[in-house]
């Protein structure tokens, strides 16, 4: 079942979101004033006095952070400082910690985890069903997750070492064991009383998979045609037999890319022998979706992992640091591009005020291009044999975008110094620099691809560094030539 928003609906939760936080950090500052003040007094028992405030001031925190949803209280806890943070988690009830967990950034996560004890990850790790403990155990302190392993039954302990002996970007990975299971030689009536018997059915399902003795999938039954059958109807009559199914070794980018393909909402998961091992929801697939275009982002950006707003100044440096040292070397390299040119700039000081023009645009003209790419990449689209034709659409646009706005700047160039040789220059200049950047744009994430990098890491600090320079080269080259 599909739950939609409006537009307004959605706008209206933000800001219900916001208005949360807000007052959480007004609790929060209102509780440390008076806790400041009660410890400037000096009274008797001052010791007792100050655990009473303490205690008072937070009652009232910890009713709102009760009636917040897991989700909301993880994003509260990811937009407050750490100290802060840590009162906060220390008022999330008990038994809530392991949603919240689940709900926070993996950095987020592990500043909560190195608060806690033994015990306490215990208890928020055995409220959690399988597949939730395989996305925490990462995290978990490895004398934690054994003794977290031992506690579980065989079932549980076999299902949570398969879950986590995937690569994080597999189907297995992200597979849950909340099934709902039913034989095709019994009636749609009898089926129906087996569900009413089960109570509740697991989130996010909108069929039953149909299995034989040995738990071989036979095929998939739909609620939809459960509800509308004749209930004497055998399964095997009205089941879909051509059902999508997964493999637990199939990367999750193309799982995902046939969720939204086939409008799925689950999937069975089956071994090589076709048999049903787990499935596969909606829900795991938007997660693992919002997960990789988070880690795009911040590759595009040049971070080498996800970074807390709120973490040490060293280990933000670290983070941050490998590609502004390669971003140092390349404006080092167009620095050296512009020195050589030295004698042309200070004949035509023009060139100064419009050389950073053609740099600019070419390095945007790139990283769109860039992002097209990585973007087929991802889903797939972009091989050998399309290879020719991309690379001619791509300078057919750069050479049309490279005459059209190479025109305009050359005709403002124009009317600013009156030289119809620079306009013709700059004219020259922009062309010449998008095609630069237009082959780059599809060579860049290609090259990264055969050389086994991912083609999102630096992608864009690189096209600039290739725009700047090259930029830079074509544009004073071009006016030692005709201009000088």
């Amino acid at each position: 079942m599909r739950y939609l928003l409006t537009m307004t609906e959605l706008e209206q939760s933000k800001e219900s979101l916001q208005e949360s936080l807000q007052q959480v950090v007004s609790l929060l500052n209102k509780h440390k004033l008076v806790e400041d003040l009660v410890h400037k007094q000096d009274m008797p028992r001052q010791a007792l006095v100050e655990t009473l405030v303490h205690k008072q001031n937070l009652v009232e925190l910890q009713k709102k952070l009760d009636e917040l949803h897991s989700a909301d209280v993880a994003f509260i806890l990811e937009a407050l400082p750490r100290d802060q943070r840590l009162i906060v988690w220390d008022l999330v009830k008990a038994e809530r910690d392991g949603e919240i967990l689940l709900e926070v950034s993996d950095v987020v996560r592990q500043s909560l985890i190195a608060e806690m004890d033994t015990e306490e990850l215990l208890a928020a790790a055995e409220q959690l069903e399988t597949d939730e403990i395989a996305d925490l155990a990462p995290d978990l302190p490895k004398d934690v997750f054994q003794e977290l392993l031992e506690s579980l039954d065989s079932q549980n302990r076999e299902r949570l070492q398969s879950a986590l002996s995937y690569p994080e970007d597999a189907v297995g990975a992200l597979m849950d064991f909340d099934i709902v299971t039913i034989r095709e030689d019994i009636t749609l009536e009898v089926v129906l009383r087996y569900l009413r018997r089960l109570g509740e059915l697991p989130d996010h399902t909108d069929k039953l998979f149909v299995v034989n003795r040995d738990d071989t999938v036979r095929g998939v039954l739909s609620l939809k045609r459960l509800l509308m059958a004749d209930p004497e109807n055998i399964v095997a009559d009205v089941m879909a037999e051509d059902a999508v199914l997964f493999h637990p070794e199939e990367d999750a980018t193309e799982a995902a890319a046939a969720f939204e393909r086939y409008y799925l909402v689950t999937a069975p998961v089956v071994d090589a022998d076709n048999k049903l091992v787990g499935r596969l929801t909606v829900n795991e697939v938007m997660d693992f979706l919002r997960d990789e275009s988070e880690s795009e982002a911040l590759s595009l950006a040049g971070l080498r992992e996800e970074e807390d707003m709120f973490s040490s100044v060293w280990k933000s440096v670290q983070n941050r640091w490998t590609w502004l040292a390669v971003n140092l070397v390349t404006a080092f390299i167009a620095s050296r591009v512009i020195g050589a040119f030295e004698g042309s700039i200070e004949k035509i000081v023009a060139l100064a005020a419009l050389m950073p023009i053609v740099a600019g645009i070419g390095g945007n003209s790139g990283n769109q291009t860039i992002t097209m790419i990585v973007r087929g990449l991802a889903l797939g689209q972009v091989s050998a044999q399309n290879m020719k034709a991309l690379f001619k659409k791509e300078l057919g646009v750069s050479l049309f975008n490279g005459m059209v706005w190479g025109s305009v700047l050359g005709l403002l160039t124009y009317m600013l110094y009156h030289n119809v040789k620079l306009a013709a220059v700059m004219m020259g200049a922009m062309t010449l620099n998008l095609l630069l950047a237009a082959v780059m744009g599809v060579a860049i994430p290609l090259l990264m691809v055969r050389t086994g990098r991912d083609p999102a890491v630096g992608s864009s600090v690189l096209i600039t560094a290739v725009t700047d320079s090259g930029g830079f080269f074509i544009f004073l080259g071009l006016a030692t030539l005709f201009l000088i």
